[in-house]
């Protein structure tokens, strides 16, 4: 128990030394999925502190037997890894509207997170954000309640 507790504030510390160039603001889009529904997001990104942003993401998502129209925001803590390598973590909510085969569809809510790494090519003077990351969110109400995650290629526009 003591190592997990100093391991864990080793790398707090460390993460504050080392900490990333975030852009002030990012859009662009995210697609992705969990193999069985994928879709695309409309995905902006605002600064929030030297190390800390706000995500939120608009998108669709659809399979032969569903479909879901959904709202999610996320807020990161992001570090830097090497250059314009970076990594970030953080908790979110999504809202959304589901339809699956042969049911009237239901509103739903969601808790979760994502965690991701990014190349910042502004390094490059580009102002382009990649990004591969992952988001488990725990679904609530619906017939589809419980833990769900997908993994998504991200793309965005920096200024």
């Amino acid at each position: 128990m003591k190592k997990g507790v100093v391991l864990f504030l080793l790398m707090i510390g460390i993460s504050l030394i080392a900490s990333a160039q975030i852009s002030p603001r990012a859009i662009g889009l995210r697609f992705g999925g969990d193999g069985s529904i994928n879709g695309a997001e409309i995905s902006y990104q605002q600064k929030m502190g030297k190390t800390n942003r706000l995500e939120l993401d608009f998108g669709y998502a659809f399979s032969n037997a569903h479909s879901r129209l959904y709202a999610v925001g996320i807020y990161h803590w992001h570090w830097n890894i090497k250059e314009a390598l970076n990594w970030y973590i953080g908790p979110g909510a999504s809202a959304g509207l589901f339809k699956y085969e042969g049911s009237d569809g239901y509103f739903n809510i969601g808790l979760g997170g994502q965690i991701g790494l990014e190349y910042n090519f502004n390094k490059h003077d580009l102002p382009l954000l990649l990004s591969i990351d992952a988001r488990p969110m725990w679904d609530f109400l619906g017939s589809n309640a419980g833990l769900g995650w997908g993994a998504s290629l991200g793309l965005r526009y920096t200024w």
